[in-house]
């Protein structure tokens, strides 16, 4: 963009010195001193010398040493009051009022023998009137010295405030940032701690295939093998994706087990159509029936069952999980492990999914396994029904 060279204004020498003044709070008390007396000496020329038709030296020359006399005195006075603010509240406005009263006194002596000095004219007679409007000057210049204190006094507590909001909103950003990595570190550990679990046992199978000599079935469980990792690698491990895509995938390591187990495995699905798009964590399914292949189907000379069920009941999606077992009767159980309490089998495929719940949900999920009379692990998911 070229923009033209007389539209570029360069900073104006008033710009620069007002910045000047605005960070040199030394120089701001000078400023606002000249710039008092300078206004008193316009108004003292204007009310009083023109009024009166007197222009001469000696009046203009009055004029000026008066607001030069006064600006030695509101020195004084500003020393004064920096002392007097350690005194109680009714002993600081004591003291001001006296200190206005006395300055206010001698600069009227001071400004009236200038002025008798310089003119001729005795004006004794008329020190009251001198010495009220002393001090009526001096209370607008004790006023104004306040206000600018005060004011600067705001301005410095908010440029305060602000930069400490602005820090703790930096700390805060800095801390949900560690949070948040800390949280995609531990789900991407979690995630791909699964990988190296359930590789181990279907290379265990593969090798097994392997030694009966079935090495057309060795061959197409080696294939859905890399599929199935081809998938696990390409989908981020704390992506939320659809349960119909989840199942997908899950249909990815079911054709290895199909392979592994033939005719002894038997898959029930029931999906309803409200359940097929709400969201959950990638891969969340697979270790759990992974848990099942291990500790029932494999155990058991007929194989099993497993079933799969989602449905979506009061804004929650309900994954319900079961395994025929491995054919031993076991008592059923109550159920347990909501939240962070493990289940009785030790399980890394349970304990994992349940971390994962953890750090993606927090406190919004529920995860209960539990033994059917028959032997059979139940294991139900409930999590906030969500959509893309």
């Amino acid at each position: 963009m070229i923009v033209d060279e007389k539209y570029i204004r360069p900073p104006s020498m008033l710009s620069d010195i007002q910045h000047f003044i605005e960070e040199n709070p030394g120089y701001r008390f000078w400023f606002w001193q000249v710039g008092f007396w300078f206004f008193m000496c316009v108004v003292g020329f204007f009310t009083l010398i023109l009024w009166y038709s007197q222009v001469t030296a000696a009046t203009v020359g009055h004029v000026i040493l008066q607001a030069i006399v006064g600006l030695l005195c509101t020195i004084f006075l500003h020393k004064a009051f920096f002392y007097v603010k350690r005194f109680a509240l009714g002993a600081r406005i004591t003291s001001g009022l006296a200190l206005i009263l006395f300055t206010a006194f001698v600069w009227t002596v001071v400004h009236m023998e200038i002025f008798v000095m310089l003119t001729g004219w005795d004006t004794w007679d008329q020190f009251g009137g001198w010495y009220f409007s002393s001090i009526f000057v001096f209370m607008c210049w004790t006023g104004l010295f306040l206000g600018i204190r005060y004011y600067e006094l705001l301005q410095s507590e908010h440029r305060i405030m602000l930069q400490a909001e602005a820090t703790s909103r930096e700390e805060h950003l800095k801390r949900v940032k560690a949070q948040s990595e800390a949280r995609d570190a531990k789900l991407k550990m979690l995630r791909y701690q699964l990988n190296p679990h359930f590789l181990c046992n279907t290379l265990n199978a593969v090798n097994s295939l392997i030694e009966v000599e079935e090495r057309e079935k060795a061959q197409n469980m080696t294939v859905q093998l890399s599929e199935f990792l081809r998938y696990s690698l390409d989908n981020d491990p704390d992506t939320k994706i659809p349960l119909c895509e989840e199942v997908e995938a899950l249909n990815l390591y079911l054709a290895i087990e199909k392979t592994r187990f033939d005719e002894r495995l038997t898959i029930n699905m029931d999906i309803a159509d409200k359940a097929e798009m709400a969201i959950v964590p990638s891969l969340l399914l697979q270790p759990i029936i992974e848990n099942s292949m291990k500790h029932a189907i494999a155990k058991s000379e007929n194989g099993g069952a497993i079933s799969i069920k989602a449905e979506v009941l009061n804004d929650l999606l309900i994954l319900t999980l079961k395994d025929t077992g491995d054919g031993l009767s076991k008592h059923a159980s109550p159920a347990k492990s909501q939240h962070d309490e493990k289940p009785n089998n030790k399980s890394v495929g349970l304990e994992n999914t349940r971390q994962r719940l953890k750090a993606i949900y927090n406190d919004s999920y529920r995860i209960e396994t539990y033994f059917e009379q028959t032997g059979g692990l139940t294991t139900i998911i409930s999590i906030p029904a969500e959509y893309v």
